[in-house]
């Protein structure tokens, strides 16, 4: 039977696991986690570090009828127990070897779990120890061989990262060729783009300038003629020529003679036939239309349109090697340019029309003054004469002298209407401004044969214009065509539509016409440099004193 050790004061000391003393227990710190009823501590045990050290003077085995005691600080605690037993200490001890906290609870296993955990380790350590000694016995040569054997593996494993680095550097490099490649390409695509569209943007602004042109009547012919007659005979030539390449074997389109369909040569050759008319008519069809919607100024972007054209014929016919002959392309785009030629000089002509009957207009109108003027003066010579034969009757004679006067006057009015009537170069010069539809710096210098010049300028003032002409001069002369010419030749460099001469409007004031018209027709009765604009004048009151035609119109 196992001993009971006792301390000095009479109480247990600390057990063995597993022993039980009468009428002592285990008394816990009340800073420490309670222990299950009956618990001992096993031999060696120590309280984890974390639970910090017992009250000073803590009694651990208190009297089982005892109530746990508190703290003494000046009484003695018991003894420690008996020899060689471990009391536990009121101080937290260092962190054991092996790291394991062992809860309250279960701790018998756990116990047999570190203690199977340190038998592993002694064998561990036992054969560890054998090994140092099998390697410490071996001789130089061994050892020489093992370290061989490890720098054969180094080296290999140096071999291996050396060739996996360049490898990985070489497609790195390829990689990095490959996007250089792709750069280059898409830099190269870019460049040929921006050139396409600068190219289109240079082809639009040209054909904005030949429209512009056109609309102003400057047309360069690509095949000069006389007349729209000429025109037309050229065409009509050139559609039977057209006609001509379009019959069989007539050269428009061409096409490859060895083409064979189902190993017949035959029937190749007439696939090959029906698919160039096909493809000829669609490019017929595109030609045709060109021309139908011809408008000179569109004449460029109809040539390539039609080039477009070929362009695609020759794609879609590759594999039978059919395409529109150079001859035959030529020729539409032949028909083209007469086309818009035609178009244009027929504009030319209507122009020159209409502006040949509005000199005839004009004309006419002068000689239909003229002759009511010269049938007033006749009937009102008639009138004095018949009176001057009453008066001679009567013997009044001084009465009869006056009406001799004035009968004198109307013949020679009636010499100059004879002359006005011969002299188709003597009229008005005018010099007329509208200060509201075209600002302070713009006159029209023109001339008018009528007997009453102010007719033509209210002709003028209903066409077309919001506000009337204010007149600065009309001056009278036997050759106002010349004086009106010499004018528009000093104002050439002011002139506000440069391409079209028939349009008489100048970038000038009243006051610089006038040095002008006096230095070509000599002396001025009469001349006006301030425009009365009456009707301008009044809207811009009734607009709120705005003094533009642009602010009046924005309010």
């Amino acid at each position: 039977m196992r001993q009971e050790s006792r301390d000095p004061s009479g109480g247990p000391a600390s057990p063995y696991p597993g022993t039980s003393f009468e009428g002592y227990r285990y008394n816990s710190p009340p800073n420490w986690p309670a222990p299950p009823p009956g618990w001992v501590p096993p031999p060696g045990w120590h309280p984890n570090a974390a639970w910090g050290p017992a009250p000073a003077g803590w009694q651990f085995w208190v009297p089982v009828a005892s109530p746990s005691i508190p703290p003494q600080p000046a009484a003695a605690p018991p003894p420690a127990g008996g020899p060689g037993q471990p009391q536990p200490s009121t101080q937290p001890t260092a962190t054991p070897l092996v790291d394991t906290e062992i809860g309250l609870f279960g701790a018998r296993s756990k116990a047999r779990e570190l203690a199977n955990k340190v038998n592993r380790l002694a064998e561990e350590n036992a054969h560890l120890r054998a090994e140092l000694e099998r390697l410490g016995v071996l001789d130089a040569a061994e050892l020489e061989e093992v370290k061989r054997r490890l720098g054969d593996d180094i080296a290999e494993l140096q071999q291996r990262h050396t060739r996996e680095f360049e490898q990985a550097q070489q497609a790195h490099r390829q990689v990095e060729a490959a996007h250089q490649a792709e750069v280059a390409r898409a830099v190269a695509e870019s460049e040929r783009l921006w050139a396409r569209i600068g190219e289109l943007q240079r082809q639009i602004v040209v054909t904005e300038d030949i429209a512009a042109l056109q609309e102003a009547g400057v047309y360069e012919y690509a095949h000069p003629l006389d007349d729209s007659v000429a025109y037309k005979a050229e065409l009509a030539v050139l559609k039977d020529e057209i006609k001509a390449m379009n019959r069989k074997d007539g050269g428009a389109v061409q096409a490859t003679t060895n083409f064979t369909l189902n190993d017949s040569l035959a029937e190749g050759r007439r696939m090959v036939g029906e698919f160039s008319k096909l493809l000829l008519r669609a490019y017929n069809n595109e030609a045709d239309n060109l021309v139908r919607g011809m408008k000179p100024y569109k004449l460029a972007t109809a040539r390539e349109r039609l080039g477009k054209t070929r362009s695609t014929v020759e794609k879609l016919g590759r594999s039978m090697d059919i395409r529109i002959s150079h001859n035959y392309h030529q020729l539409r785009l032949r028909e083209l340019e007469l086309t818009a030629d035609h178009l244009n000089k027929l504009a030319e002509e209507k122009e020159r029309e209409r502006e040949e009957k509005a000199r005839l207009r004009e004309e006419r109108l002068a000689q239909a003054e003229l002759e009511r003027e010269k049938a007033r003066l006749e009937k009102e010579r008639r009138h004095y004469e018949n009176a001057l034969a009453a008066l001679r009757a009567k013997g009044d004679e001084g009465g009869a002298q006056r009406l001799q006067g004035q009968i004198d006057d109307i013949a020679k009015a009636m010499d100059d209407v004879e002359e006005r009537a011969a002299n188709v170069r003597a009229g008005y010069v005018y010099v007329i401004s509208n200060l509201g539809s075209f600002g302070e710096r713009m006159v029209k210098v023109g001339m008018t044969r009528r007997l009453d010049p102010l007719d033509r300028v209210r002709e003028l003032s209903d066409a077309s214009v919001p506000f009337n002409f204010d007149v600065h001069a009309l001056h009278f002369s036997n050759d106002a065509v010349g004086v009106e010419a010499e004018l528009h030749r000093r104002l050439a460099d002011k002139r506000v539509n440069r391409v079209n001469q028939r349009r008489e409007f100048f970038y000038a004031t009243p006051a610089e016409v006038r040095e002008l018209l006096e230095s070509v027709a000599g002396d001025l009765l009469q001349y006006t440099e301030t425009s009365e604009a009456a009707e301008y004048r009044q809207s811009v009151a009734e607009s709120g004193g705005e003094s533009t035609p642009a602010a009046i119109a924005a309010d």
